[in-house]
């Protein structure tokens, strides 16, 4: 592969471009089909090469799908250099609004994070896709679908053992997100729905969604949260009032738990920036990338949300 991008989980190297040229000088002067393979795809047909550096920080929900689409991005366009990481939605909408990278994922508008309306016209919003998140559970916790009143309960303390919802004698371990995650946000919008948690309550707190999800698969009669892209067989996710947490419950909004995935950039991108998000939304990954890494591409909501979070039909 060529191009290279720090994650969560690697950094790849890029190719030096020094190998292709000596190919090049190899191939000089052939003929036939052979000639044309010394050549890349933007030279051979008159383009000119994209090259630059695209830093992208913020939701850890959006990191995996940036991650794959930066991987195959850069491979197509080996004089870019993607690099992504998580740190949260607020981080990511706060580096973007100050210039510090090109691109701000977030889970949630840039309007909830900021409130100088100058910085809001230095940013362009570029939602790539949907994200579904449910709360998920020890592999050991007996239930299987709760109600959404005791969801919020425990995540207020005020529920502190599984025997109170149906489940067994057993203490409730609750992982929270830390409180610039968009997820949480998302979550807490929908579940605490306003509810004041107590100072008195202070759950532990982990600042990515792959680590909350760890500590749930490893901790007994633990409960957090997670994009419908972490879920995998170490974990249960729960049906909330009967309602299967699933692309097709989000579409129309019977599973009432999403958000869109932003990937907020300058108001006038670098072409490199530019030509990444025109990838984002193009074909490669809309119909392919975006449904393989557990996301909902934007053609198949049948309800849109403002950024006060009021939903309605399309």
């Amino acid at each position: 592969m060529q191009g290279s991008y720090i994650s969560r989980r690697s950094f790849i190297g890029i190719a030096g471009m020094s190998a292709l040229a000596v190919a090049g000088f190899g191939l000089a002067g052939c003929s036939g089909s052979n000639g044309g393979s010394a050549e890349s795809g933007s030279a051979a047909s008159g383009k000119k090469a994209l090259s630059g550096t695209i830093t992208a920080v913020g939701s850890t929900a959006l990191q995996p799908l940036c991650e794959a689409a930066a991987e195959q991005f850069m491979q197509e366009n080996p004089g870019v250099q993607i690099t992504v990481q998580g740190g949260g939605s607020g981080q990511g909408v706060t580096q973007i609004a100050q210039g510090a990278v090109q691109i701000g994922n977030s889970d949630v508008f840039a309007e909830s994070k900021l409130k100088d309306s100058s910085d809001i016209s230095k940013i362009a919003d570029n939602k790539v896709c949907i994200v579904g998140m449910a709360p998920i559970v020890n592999a050991d916790v007996t239930i299987d679908d709760i109600k959404l009143e005791d969801l919020k309960k425990i995540f207020t303390g005020e529920i502190a053992n599984w025997s109170e919802v149906g489940g067994a004698d057993a203490p409730i371990t609750v992982i929270n997100r830390a409180s610039g995650s968009g997820t949480r946000a998302t979550f807490e919008d929908v579940v605490l729905a306003g509810t004041k948690v107590p100072d008195s309550f202070k759950p532990q707190e982990q600042d990515s969604s792959g680590t909350a999800a760890k500590m749930v698969a490893s901790t007994p009669g633990a409960i957090s949260y997670v994009a419908f892209s972490y879920f995998d067989s170490s974990f249960k996710a729960l049906k909330v009032d009967g309602v299967e947490p699933d692309a097709q419950n989000v579409e129309d909004n019977s599973w009432k738990i999403w958000s869109y995935e932003h990937m907020y950039t300058a108001a006038s991108p670098d072409e490199a920036t530019k030509a990444f998000l025109e990838y984002m939304m193009g074909e490669e990954v809309q119909g392919g990338l975006v449904e393989q890494q557990g996301y909902i591409p934007m053609s198949g909501m049948k309800v849109e949300k403002d950024a006060s979070g009021k939903v309605s039909n399309k």
